[in-house]
């Protein structure tokens, strides 16, 4: 498997590095299969510059018909995933590259993202840490602050336990508005009502705009609430929940 993380990519009223990551997973699609697509939330300073709320985003892959990618598909993905970015480079934005096999994610690294989301980290700071690890990790454009981020959305992504699912595999975007449990759970996705911390099987969730579960334990979480009923309701009717939304 490798982790790819991207960051800084975007600038206001542009597309966003989320749609950036599904972008660059689609142009891979022949040869790499998405595990998961994963926005990460770095640390909010004004000494921070960023687009709104400073986010990264992981992405997992796995080489089709091969369980481990050799030196060359990593060399010629590396160059891939660049080729994306430049294309949809937008002056003004900084954006950092990633790209790191799994299994060869260091803890020093893990340790860099957790560090990015309460501290003000450097370029310097980045690239010694991947220097150390062995790891690619460069800047396209701009200040390329970008690197930053790209390298903690890594470090972040394989730490398995940190942001908001943006993809599972090679799901599409329709579950919207009310939803079952069971089509939730049919996606890889499992329910959890955060006020009781039971696993739920059974009723409806409301989801609003989108499913956006969080990556917890290496597993993919929806976590909901149980709604109020109204006066009118019928006391036999499903359990209701609502989606909660967190970073």
């Amino acid at each position: 498997m490798i982790l790819i993380g991207i960051d800084d990519t975007d600038v206001e009223g542009s597309k966003g590095t989320n749609q950036l990551a599904k972008a660059i997973v689609s142009e891979l699609a022949n040869e790499w299969k998405c595990e998961r697509i994963v926005r990460h939330q770095l640390l909010q300073d004004k000494r921070i510059p960023c687009t709104s709320r400073n986010g990264c985003a992981s992405i997992l892959l796995n080489a089709r018909g091969s369980s481990e990618a050799d030196e060359e598909q990593l060399i010629l993905l590396i160059h891939q995933v660049r080729e994306v970015m430049k294309k949809w480079f937008i002056k003004g934005s900084d954006p950092g590259l990633c790209v790191c096999p799994y299994e060869n994610v260091s803890d020093s690294i893990v340790k860099f993202g957790y560090r990015c989301q309460f501290e003000v980290v450097t370029q310097a700071d980045a690239l010694a840490v991947a220097d150390e690890a062995q790891v690619h990790l460069e800047g396209l454009g701009g200040s390329n602050g970008g690197l930053i981020g790209a390298l903690a959305a890594v470090g972040l992504g394989h730490r398995g336990n940190d942001g908001r699912v943006i993809q599972i595999g090679e799901w599409s975007e329709d579950l919207v508005g009310c939803q079952t449990i069971s089509a939730i759970q049919s996606r890889g996705v499992k329910v959890n009502n955060i006020n009781t911390d039971e696993w739920l099987s059974d009723g409806l969730v409301e989801l609003n705009k989108k499913l956006r579960p969080n990556l917890r334990g290496n597993e993919i979480v929806l976590y909901v609430q149980k709604q109020e009923r109204q006066q009118n309701e019928s006391i036999s009717q499903e359990p209701t929940y609502q989606a909660i939304k967190l970073p």
